[in-house]
């Protein structure tokens, strides 16, 4: 009799085992209890067709980095497809901005001679409108004039020599520096400011300066030349 029972519970076992062992490798993958109707979203039944085989659920798709951080957070998840960390377009620069491109200028085209040639002409212009609106640069003009062929004649060293002419070429660049100052100063405004009056005092400064030097060198390199010859007629 104990026999006979166990022989009854293991029928049912090897018969699963038996069909699991037939059942072929590359079958469709079906899910437990495959025979139970499908359910519409109202919950009721779905009617099975002869022939319909029914497919197995698609695996959901795994999530990104960004959308598990976001759900992590609590913060809304971005939608499959779109870029959550997406950057925002830049604004487009104003004219007044720094990084703003400069717009072009048509007198920068030159290249060569003909920049050369341009360079020439522009300098030459602006000789004749500091020899006719400044009446600072005339006056060292003048006093270029004297200098240079003393600077010349003068017997002393090469290097003496460069240094006096030098010096008075410099009261000449920096004067002509100062104009150019004071010119961009009144085309901005001619009203009365502070930090125009600044510009234009600081400008006035630089030539000063530069006319001591010129007089230093030249009192240190010809003042014992011209002291010992004014000791010799004596």
């Amino acid at each position: 009799m104990q026999t006979r029972q166990s022989n009854a519970l293991r029928a049912p076992q090897d018969s699963l085992r038996d069909a699991e062992s037939v059942a072929p490798d590359s079958a469709p993958h079906t899910e437990p209890f495959d025979d139970v109707h499908e359910l519409h979203q109202d919950g009721a039944p779905l009617p099975r067709y002869a022939g319909q085989s029914r497919s197995a659920p698609a695996k959901p798709s795994a999530m990104s980095s960004t959308m598990r951080d976001a759900a992590r957070d609590g913060e809304d998840t971005p939608k499959p497809g779109v870029q959550a960390d997406a950057p925002e377009p830049a604004e487009p620069l104003g004219p007044d901005d720094p990084l703003a491109p400069l717009p072009f200028n048509p007198y920068k085209g030159n290249r060569g001679i003909t920049r050369a040639w341009h360079a020439m002409k522009n300098s030459f212009a602006g000789f004749r409108v500091a020899i006719q609106e400044e009446s600072a640069f005339r006056q060292e003009l003048t006093l270029a004039a004297i200098l240079v062929p003393c600077g010349v004649v003068v017997p002393v060293e090469p290097v003496a020599r460069v240094l006096l002419l030098g010096s008075v070429f410099l009261v000449l660049i920096v004067e002509l520096l100062n104009s150019s100052v004071e010119a961009a100063i009144d085309r901005i405004s001619l009203e009365r400011h502070e930090l125009s009056r600044r510009a234009k005092d600081l400008g006035s400064a630089a030539v000063m300066v530069a006319l001591f030097i010129c007089v230093l060198t030249w009192g240190l390199l010809v003042g014992p030349l011209v002291y010992g010859w004014v000791r010799g007629v004596l």
